[in-house]
């Protein structure tokens, strides 16, 4: 994910005067296949509430539409992201082995 963000800076740089946009969208946990397919529908983050596909996706175009550098839709992933500012690496990245653990029964 990092490198997907450090990636779209750079682009965004390289493209600045061709009148190109680039915009990472950054949905967090959203309610696709994904977490079936990859077998972890028994992780902390498989059974957590996740966002609507549809919501993703318009806040995604609108974000591209607009121009904007960066869409994170949902309160809970803005919170997640303003915190990532602050908070340790190392924790963040112990938090996130932990959601995708399966849960205890």
């Amino acid at each position: 994910k990092a490198f997907i963000d450090s990636f779209s800076v750079a682009l965004r740089h390289e493209l600045q005067d061709k009148g190109v946009s680039v915009t990472v969208l950054m949905p967090g946990a959203t309610e696709t296949e994904f977490f079936e397919r990859a077998g972890m529908t028994d992780t902390k983050v498989g059974q957590s509430p996740k966002a609507d596909p549809a919501d993703v996706a318009k806040a995604g175009f609108k974000a591209m539409m607009d121009g904007d550098e960066h869409v994170v839709p949902g309160l809970g992933n803005k919170l997640t992201v303003a915190m990532s500012g602050v908070l340790p690496k190392g924790f963040q990245a112990e938090q996130h082995r932990r959601m995708a653990e399966p849960e205890d029964d």
